[in-house]
């Protein structure tokens, strides 16, 4: 999937203070999520459908990835 990221406006958590080592996500034209390394603005990102980013989030309020 081909998505035109130049004009995306994106932030980081409220939690990650002033630490460099963070995602950024920016929210996209139809629902779609993208995903950067804050370190790397100029490099790869991902971009997630509505559907996928939503079973994200739903699985990091789950514990789904929680650490044994």
């Amino acid at each position: 999937m081909n998505v035109d990221l130049s004009g995306a406006s994106w932030f980081k958590s409220s939690r990650s203070q002033a630490g460099k080592e963070c995602v950024e996500v920016a929210f996209l034209d139809e629902g779609k999520v993208g995903v950067r390394d804050s370190k790397n603005p100029a490099g790869p990102a991902l971009v997630f459908t509505p559907g996928e980013w939503h079973a994200f989030t739903e699985g990091v309020t789950d514990g789904e990835f929680n650490r044994p």
